[in-house]
């Protein structure tokens, strides 16, 4: 896969119907792999992971995905075919950051926010994960931006916008980053939200070795949370999956592995590779 960290999105145990309409819908959209645990594809030439997760998590809007389409008719297209079965959140309308813009959370739960800009404002990546520091995070996207360019080793800012004026002022409107290769963004919500941060999206990280692997480990955890199977949290209840570049190699060359999986936190790597 291309982008080190890859966007993980937790299904019902329809991972595949979501990424088969995700081809369908999306331009220059594919799939990879297909297996009862993950779907692996890219979207717009992003890579992405679909976890057939079950019911225990859903996707919320704390973290969407910015499409960015030079084409006013089609982001229409994509706009029309998510609006059959999703709920609109902003309407596609004219907004002072766009004169064609909206936020759709499409039937799987997954928010879609379709913008029509040029790709050379976000380093021609056209789909950008952004993450909406909101509920008890609420006010904390500075900080957290803070922390993100301290962890990744390839971290670089590409500016910030604050709210002028409300009971949000000086929080963030808006600010867009590059953490190892990946564009994102972020901001603090503008209005109240009865949501935070879960496992229903989180952003897995592939390592090349177990040195890099402890790192990202020790780096999230510091003040977050270790879970089991790789995942974790940071403070700020953003959820991390901290893997092996290799991982699907190691999983199908050993049939024991899964099962020692299964009694990790922090994955490693060797121990997966001589399990029995």
């Amino acid at each position: 896969m291309k982008n080190q960290l890859i966007p993980s999105l937790w299904f019902d145990n329809n991972a595949l119907e979501a990424f088969e309409f995700y081809s369908d819908v999306f331009p220059s959209t594919d799939i990879y792999k297909n297996s009862p645990i993950v779907v692996e594809g890219s979207i717009m030439g992003i890579d992405f992971i679909g976890i057939n997760g079950g019911p225990h998590f859903k996707p919320n809007n704390s973290i969407s995905f910015m499409q960015v389409y030079e084409s006013r008719d089609e982001l229409k297209r994509v706009w029309d075919e998510l609006s059959k079965q999703g709920k609109v959140l902003m309407p596609l309308d004219n907004y002072p950051w766009s004169e064609y813009y909206g936020w759709i959370t499409d039937q799987f739960g997954i928010g879609w926010q379709l913008y029509l800009g040029k790709l050379t404002d976000v380093n021609e990546q056209a789909v950008i994960p952004t993450l909406m520091f909101c509920g008890e995070q609420q006010g904390k996207c500075a900080e957290a931006i803070a922390f993100y360019a301290s962890v990744f080793k390839e971290f670089k800012k590409q500016g910030l916008l604050a709210y002028p004026d409300g009971e949000v002022k000086g929080q963030i409107m808006h600010t867009q980053f590059i953490a190892n290769g990946l564009t994102m963004a972020a901001m603090d919500s503008g209005v109240p939200q009865d949501f935070s941060f879960n496992e229903g999206i989180s952003v897995t990280i592939t390592c090349k070795d177990q040195e890099e692997l402890d790192y990202y480990w020790d780096a999230l955890t510091a003040q977050g949370q270790e879970s089991q199977c790789g995942w974790c949290k940071d403070q700020f209840g953003v959820s991390w999956q901290v893997v092996p570049r290799n991982i699907s190699q190691i999983m199908s060359a050993n049939p024991h592995a899964g099962a020692a999986l299964m009694k990790m936190k922090k994955i490693i790597i060797n121990d997966l590779i001589n399990a029995g």
